[in-house]
């Protein structure tokens, strides 16, 4: 209790009580803030770039989140599954070194990799002078964080299907039952509620992440500008502590929001 109360509950309350004044890093709402109310979640509610920020967010989760670490995450547990120990051992080391490598190397070796000069996707793809993290930004941050976060979800998703009886996969097969039939008829129906466990904590995870800042800072013209980056922007570089906590609340309740609609989801499917 202690330590959340130090970790979790101080902070809260601390994020809170910011986002009612005008604190700011210099200058005279430094020495001696304001109170503002709700002035501040009027005015990010009000503000078209926050807006802009949040929609950019839900493209972002949903695209490479909902679809894309999912479906991959778990078209690598199904295809890992029969391997053998040693093999499936390996081949998951290798796939969770994206996960594991700290942010700042996987940035290098994104920006290496998508650099419109010497680039080695341009070298392999024969379309040198593409500038890809200017052309495709978006497209270029969620490709990134469905590599950097299958691994992830294929831990999971292989978890949900070693608890899957071995009796039905049996079964299925004697009855003649095809891939699609199996996943639809076997598989799913088992692992269901961990499909929505690991789907909220990849949606979480993913609306919190704060890696793409690294390769892009938010650009071109804030196109990739995700609210996690455009809180760091407003807080930090502008300066403007009491905007960031407000914006930092509203987005903690987004994800409570989130949070709850998978979980009504788990209860119904229990009940």
């Amino acid at each position: 209790m202690l330590l959340i109360a130090v970790f979790l509950i101080f902070p809260a309350i601390w994020t809170l009580y910011l986002g009612l004044t005008n604190w700011r890093l210099t200058g005279l709402a430094a020495a001696e803030p304001e109170f503002v109310g709700a002035d501040n979640y009027l005015d990010a509610l009000n503000d078209p770039a926050f807006r802009t920020s949040l929609m950019l967010t839900l493209a972002f989760v949903f695209f490479s989140a909902v679809v894309g670490q999912s479906i991959l995450g778990f078209s690598l547990a199904w295809a890992f599954r029969r391997l053998r120990q040693g093999i499936r051992t390996v081949v998951e080391t290798v796939v969770l070194m994206a996960w594991i490598i700290p942010a700042s190397v996987i940035a290098f070796l994104w920006i290496a990799l998508l650099a419109r000069r010497d680039g080695t996707l341009n070298a392999l793809l024969g379309t040198e002078g593409t500038a890809w993290l200017l052309e495709y930004p978006m497209q270029s941050i969620i490709i990134f964080n469905i590599w950097n976060g299958t691994a992830f979800s294929m831990l999971l998703f292989s978890s949900a299907l070693a608890a899957v009886p071995p009796s039905q996969f049996e079964t299925a097969k004697m009855s003649g039952a095809g891939t699609l039939a199996t996943l639809r008829d076997v598989v799913f129906p088992n692992i269901r509620g961990h499909v929505l466990t690991n789907t909220l904590l990849i949606t979480l995870w993913t609306f919190n992440v704060f890696a793409p800042y690294l390769i892009t800072a938010g650009g071109p013209e804030g196109r990739t500008e995700i609210l996690g980056i455009y809180i760091y922007r407003v807080a930090l570089k502008e300066g403007a502590l009491g905007e960031g906590a407000a914006l930092s609340l509203i987005m903690i309740l987004i994800n409570l929001v989130v949070a709850s609609v998978y979980l009504r989801l788990l209860r119904e499917r229990k009940t």
